[in-house]
């Protein structure tokens, strides 16, 4: 365990148990989310792949467009 991280938890044990239950609920889904997010996108890559590969053959056939970032 990281120093940082052994100075939040000794920061979060002097809080009221409520306290320290919400904050441990908040990391376990953190945690919970984060690993769905790896997993969807392990599994996407050769999509995005074929996705940038489209983008990239639009552009060259001169089908996009310059960026406005004025006009959204």
């Amino acid at each position: 365990m990281t120093t940082l991280l052994e100075e939040v938890f000794a920061k979060v044990a002097k809080l009221p148990a409520e306290e320290q239950d919400a904050i441990a609920r908040w990391l376990l889904e953190e945690l919970a989310s984060e690993q769905q997010w790896e997993s969807l996108l392990a599994g996407s890559q050769e999509k995005l792949a074929s996705l940038a590969d489209q983008a990239l053959a639009d552009h060259r056939q001169g089908r996009t467009l310059p960026l406005n970032p004025e006009a959204l």
